[in-house]
C-alpha cells in the first residue's frame, strides 16, 4: 500500500491547533490536474448590481445603452460599498430582477448584457507600477475603483479591509491559500499557475499595511502549490518578511479565525475583527485581483470557478466573466455524467443549493458542484436529538450548536444570541457529525436571518418614530408661532390710538366711543 508523502516544509514557525474540526476526503482530485481554462463567452451574462457585502450600488446604465468591458456600471453608494463593472463589451437588454446566489434564493437586481463579441475595452486608468512612491490612499482608491472583494467567498470590500485606521496597528498580514473545502481547487490552480502575480498583489498590500510579517498559509495537501509560490518567494526581494508557511489539513483551518489562531496562537476576540488584535487576512485571489487593479488598471470582471463533482463529465477550473449563467459553465465541462442529486454554489459544507442553473456566477463564487446521488445521499427525516454532545467537540468557535439549536427552533431569538450565535462561521461541521442528521446550520441561518430583519425593523420603526416625534415639533413651533402672531394683532387693535398734541387722551377716548354710538344709531334709523 503506498503512503503519500507529505511535502517538507522549510518553516520552522510553531503551529497552533484550533478547537474541534473535522477530516474529510478532500475530492479534489477530480478538478485540479487539470490547468486554468477561458471557455468560449455565454450568449447573455446577468450581471448583479451587488456582489459584495454593504451598501447596494447604484446604476450608472439604462436599457439600450452600449457598454464596453471594463466600463463602470453600478457605483457604490457607502464606504462599506463596491462598484461593479461591464464584464464584456455589449448591449444592456434589461435591468431588472434575477435569481442569484444566495441561501434564500431570491432575486436581486442584475443587469442583462447582450455581448458583442468584440471584447472592446473601456478607457481604463494607467497602471501604478511606481506604487512604493505614491501616497497610498491614491492606491487604495484604486482598489475601491476596481471593485476588488474578498474573493474567498466574504465579498467584503478590499479597499476598507486595507483601511484598518490610525488607531490601529497592523503587525501581521495574513494570506489564505488554504482552501480547506471538499472539492474546491480554484485556489490551488491560480498558486500553481500565477504565484508571481499573487505575490505582486502581497506586495502592494504589505506597503499598504506596513506590515512586519506576511505569512502565506496552504494546506499541506497542495504540494504542488506550495513548491510554486515557494520557488516564486525565491526570485523575489520579500524573503525577508514573507514567509510560506504550511498547515496540517484540517477542516476548517482555511477559516478567517481558525487560520489566524493556527500561524500566530492569537484568538479573535467574540464578535471582533482581525485588525483588533493587529492582523489583516485576505485570500490569495484577492491579492491577484488587487495585482490587476494597481498594475494593469483592471477593474475585477472575471474569477476562477471550480466545476466538479461525480455529477460533471469533465470537472475543471474555468476562469469566466461575472455574470456568466452556471448552466453554461456545466455545458463547458462537458455537461452532466448523471442527473445530479444536488447543484451547489461554493463547497459541500458551506455552499448552498441552488434552484435555477441560470444562476449568474459573482465574484464570491468559487466553485459550482454538482453531487451525484452516492455523494449526496437521502438523510432521512431529522430525529431528535440525544444530547451526545459531538456537536460542541468538533465546533471550530467553541460555541454550544445544541443550545444555539434549541433556542432558534423555539423562536427565541435573544436567548440564541446569549450563545453568540454570530461567531457562528457556518461551517457544517456541527450537522456533519450529528448522528440525528438534524440540518443544524440552517436553524443558524434562519436565526441569524430573522434577527437581522427584527433589527431592520427596529431601525425602521427609531426613524419613524423620530420623524413622527419631528412633525409634531414642527406642527407645534409653527401653532405658537401662529398663536404670537394673532396674539400681537389683537395688542396692536386693542392699542389706543395716539391723540393730538394738546389734547386729553381720555376725552379722546369718549368722543371716540361717542361716534361709534352716533353712526351705530344712525345706521339703524336708514334701515327702519
Amino acid at each position: 500500500m503506498a503512503i503519500a508523502l507529505k511535502p517538507k516544509s522549510t518553516s520552522q514557525r510553531r503551529l497552533w491547533r484550533f478547537h474541534g474540526g473535522i477530516h474529510i476526503p478532500d475530492q479534489k482530485a477530480l478538478s485540479n490536474e487539470r490547468a486554468i481554462e477561458r471557455p468560449p463567452l455565454a450568449e447573455r451574462l446577468w450581471v448583479p448590481l451587488q456582489q459584495h457585502i454593504g451598501a447596494p450600488g447604484r446604476p450608472l446604465v439604462a436599457v439600450g445603452d452600449t457598454v464596453l468591458k471594463g466600463q463602470m456600471i453600478a457605483e457604490p453608494t457607502g464606504f462599506i460599498s463596491a462598484p461593479v463593472h461591464a464584464p464584456t463589451s455589449g448591449r444592456v437588454i434589461a435591468i431588472e430582477p434575477h435569481p442569484v446566489p444566495h441561501p434564500s434564493g431570491l432575486s436581486a437586481p442584475c443587469a442583462l448584457i447582450e455581448p458583442d463579441g468584440l471584447e472592446t475595452w473601456a478607457e481604463l486608468p494607467p497602471p501604478l507600477a511606481d506604487y512604493p512612491q505614491l501616497d497610498p490612499a491614491l492606491i487604495r482608491e484604486r482598489i475601491r475603483w476596481a471593485g476588488v472583494v474578498g474573493m474567498g467567498g466574504a465579498s467584503f470590500p478590499t479597499s476598507v479591509k486595507l483601511t484598518p485606521g490610525t488607531d490601529r496597528e497592523i503587525q501581521t498580514l495574513i494570506i489564505n491559500g488554504a482552501e480547506c473545502e471538499p472539492y474546491i481547487t480554484c485556489d490551488d490552480r491560480l498558486m500553481r499557475e500565477r504565484a508571481a502575480h499573487i505575490l505582486e498583489g502581497v506586495r502592494i498590500m504589505h506597503h499598504l499595511l506596513r506590515v512586519r510579517t506576511v505569512l502565506i498559509g496552504i494546506e499541506d495537501n497542495k504540494p504542488e502549490a506550495i513548491a510554486a509560490m515557494q520557488l516564486a518567494l525565491a526570485a523575489t526581494d520579500m524573503g525577508g518578511y514573507t514567509e510560506i508557511v504550511p498547515i496540517p489539513t484540517l477542516y476548517p483551518s482555511g477559516g478567517e479565525k481558525q487560520l489566524i489562531r493556527i500561524l500566530t496562537g492569537k484568538e479573535v476576540p467574540t464578535s471582533g475583527i482581525p485588525a483588533q488584535i493587529g492582523i489583516v487576512c485576505q485570500n490569495v485571489g484577492t491579492a491577484a485581483a488587487v495585482a490587476d487593479a494597481v498594475l494593469e488598471g483592471k477593474p475585477l470582471i472575471a474569477r476562477v470557478v471550480t466545476v466538479t463533482g461525480r455529477a460533471i463529465a469533465e470537472p475543471r477550473n474555468l476562469e469566466v466573466p461575472v455574470g456568466t449563467p452556471v448552466e453554461h459553465l456545466i455545458a463547458q465541462c462537458g455537461g452532466y455524467r448523471e442527473t445530479p442529486r444536488k447543484l451547489v454554489c461554493g463547497g459541500p459544507m458551506m455552499g448552498f443549493e441552488l434552484r435555477e442553473s441560470a444562476t449568474p456566477i459573482t465574484k464570491a463564487t468559487n466553485c459550482v458542484l454538482a453531487l451525484a446521488p452516492e455523494e449526496a445521499p437521502d438523510p432521512g427525516p431529522a430525529l431528535a436529538c440525544i444530547r451526545c454532545g459531538r456537536c460542541a467537540e468538533v465546533c471550530p468557535t467553541r460555541l454550544l450548536p445544541q443550545q444555539m439549536y434549541w433556542n432558534a427552533r423555539a423562536k427565541d431569538l435573544d436567548r440564541v444570541q446569549d450563545y453568540n450565535l454570530f461567531d457562528c462561521i457556518e461551517c457544517g461541521c456541527c450537522a456533519q457529525v450529528c448522528p440525528s442528521h438534524i440540518p443544524l446550520v440552517q436553524y443558524y441561518r434562519y436565526a441569524k436571518t430573522e434577527i437581522w430583519a427584527r433589527e431592520q425593523e427596529k431601525r425602521k420603526s427609531e426613524q419613524a418614530r423620530a420623524r413622527h416625534a419631528a412633525k409634531q415639533a414642527r406642527l407645534e413651533r409653527q401653532e405658537q408661532e401662529k398663536q404670537a402672531r394673532l396674539r400681537k394683532q389683537k395688542e396692536a387693535l386693542a392699542a389706543p390710538k395716539p391723540a393730538a398734541d394738546g389734547e386729553d387722551p381720555k376725552k379722546a377716548l369718549i368722543e371716540a366711543a361717542r361716534q361709534r354710538a352716533a353712526a351705530r344709531k344712525t345706521s339703524e334709523t336708514v334701515q327702519d
